[in-house]
């Protein structure tokens, strides 16, 4: 299955590096998932991610920018919740 990330930020902030940066980062970890990446130009503080539709991140509702691996996450658990993101998932080895 093909999915669609988007990502919306703030021309007059200046946050297209960020955001090209972040692309960049999901392209990379989603390589075999992602059939397109959006950027999306606005304005008035904008920074918002989505996935298939669903707002994943909003940086006016959480006051801060995500960590690019907290925003792995929340896409992973959008367009792949089965798949394992290795070390950034952080689970603690089984107990023996």
């Amino acid at each position: 299955m093909s999915h669609r990330v988007e990502i919306r930020y703030c021309t007059q902030c200046r946050w297209l590096l960020r955001a090209a940066w972040m692309a960049q980062e999901l392209l990379t970890t989603f390589d075999s998932e992602l059939s397109e990446l959006a950027l999306q130009p606005g304005t008035g503080g904008i920074f918002e991610v989505s996935a298939d539709g669903v707002l994943v991140w909003s940086r006016k509702e959480r006051g801060r920018f995500p960590e690019i691996t907290e925003l792995k996450q929340l896409v992973r658990d959008v367009i792949a919740p089965e798949r394992d993101l290795g070390h950034i998932d952080r689970k603690p080895s089984p107990q023996s």
